[in-house]
């Protein structure tokens, strides 16, 4: 049975609204697997093949988190608005609005990670796994490990990046240019870039009001709110079975996830070595396996 695509809406959240989208049936047996995209600011569209997991019975919810996609657009709102705080929130309001809360599975990528941690900690009685893929534990982790990735890269680029930056000039054709250099190594190793992920990095590029609040210009360059923000201290409070996946080339190196395995109890880290930050569509067969794998032992 090909599970149905076509189960969209908006849930409200406040005063705004949350896209999101269901393929499968929820509460048909399985528990439901929440996709949390990155960010922040991104969209759901490069997580939609894990929508593949609903053919084996795992119903998947994807939706937008507020400022981008499909949810309510708020391009004045300052900074101090878009807060961890906040997103924390609008996770807990969409399961408790589309009615999982007593039977669901987390898989956060990137910012989603620690934001599903986050979820994680408060222990959740439904909460049945949690997937942290290609995450931070610590932003200055994160930065750290960006400025040795950035070493790497040739002298060129690196100073066609470090004049940019110094100028402020990150919509330049010339930066871009130098940007794309490192998100070919350590974001997406496929070429040309698959549809769904050109599809979220052309919606932050529409509407960057998040991003560039808590992230900044690109992924190596985070001088936005979370630049000193950590979860490592409080890892040891998640009691929830807990799968960790990074690329052998991610911009989320070892030094980042480890935090993860360290402090969470009986973690399971599965490393692909043909990916950098998007394992489900640099390695899909293989990282189809792993989580169905990890589903069942659920």
């Amino acid at each position: 049975m090909t599970p149905d695509p076509s189960a969209k809406g908006t849930v409200p959240f406040g005063e705004y609204r949350t896209w999101y989208r269901v393929t499968g049936e929820l509460g048909a047996g399985r528990p439901a697997v929440v996709a949390v995209h990155g960010g922040p600011g991104s969209t759901h569209d490069y997580l939609l093949p894990l929508a593949r997991l609903a053919e084996d019975g795992w119903p998947v919810v994807h939706y937008d988190q507020l400022g981008n996609g499909g949810s309510t657009h708020l391009p004045d709102k300052g900074a101090e608005f878009w807060t961890v705080e906040l997103f924390e929130e609008e996770l807990g309001n969409l399961i408790e609005r589309l009615g999982i809360a007593d039977d669901y599975v987390l898989f956060g990528q990137s910012w989603g990670g620690p934001l599903c941690a986050r979820h994680a900690m408060t222990a959740p009685a439904g909460l049945r796994g949690l997937v942290i893929a290609n995450a931070p534990a610590s932003y200055p982790v994160w930065l750290q490990e960006m400025a040795r990735l950035r070493a790497e890269l040739p002298p060129d680029v690196q100073e066609t990046l470090l004049r940019h930056e110094a100028a402020g000039t990150y919509d330049s054709e010339e930066y871009l240019a130098a940007m794309r250099v490192f998100y070919d190594r350590h974001v997406c190793r496929v070429t040309p870039w698959p549809r769904d992920f050109l599809s979220s990095f052309m919606e932050i590029y529409n509407d960057p009001t998040v991003y560039y609040a808590m992230n900044g210009p690109n992924e190596f360059h985070v001088i936005g709110s979370l630049k000193d923000w950590s979860i490592v201290g409080d890892l040891h409070r998640i009691r929830t079975p807990t799968l960790l996946i990074s690329g052998r080339h991610d911009e989320a190196t070892p030094a980042v996830v480890r935090p993860y395995h360290d402090e969470i109890p009986q973690a399971r880290w599965e490393i692909f070595e043909e990916s950098s930050h998007l394992p489900h569509l640099e390695e899909p067969e293989r990282f189809f396996a792993v989580m169905t794998d990890f589903l069942k032992s659920l």
